[in-house]
């Protein structure tokens, strides 16, 4: 039977040659996937892959307008109601702002 340390001293090499292994089958790995996708035309919005900054895995919702609901008569800006409000609205009475349908 081992000992604590003589499997612990295992489990560390074990360690050691599983990092080892995925290191040299990451690089056939990738290949394997950049030829599949050239072969087969598939591109990373195909995989739902943003390519550009911050990308994120799954589909982009683009997000829809929110109408304005309140504008400011002075200088023709308008708000939706969300959010933090705009300071000439800031404190005081919406329904004074709000926009008529």
């Amino acid at each position: 039977m081992s000992s604590y340390k003589e499997l612990l001293a295992q489990r560390e090499k074990l360690e050691q040659q599983i990092e080892e292994a995925k290191e040299r089958e990451f690089t056939a790995v990738v290949e394997d996937i950049k030829q599949k996708m050239a072969d087969y035309g598939v591109t990373l919005a195909d995989l739902g892959i943003n390519a550009g900054r911050g990308a994120k895995l799954g589909k982009v919702r683009a997000r829809a307008g929110v109408a304005p609901k309140y504008r400011d008569p002075n200088s023709g800006s308008t708000w939706s109601g969300r959010g933090k409000p705009p300071k000439w609205i800031a404190g005081q009475n919406r329904d004074q702002f709000l926009i008529q349908k």
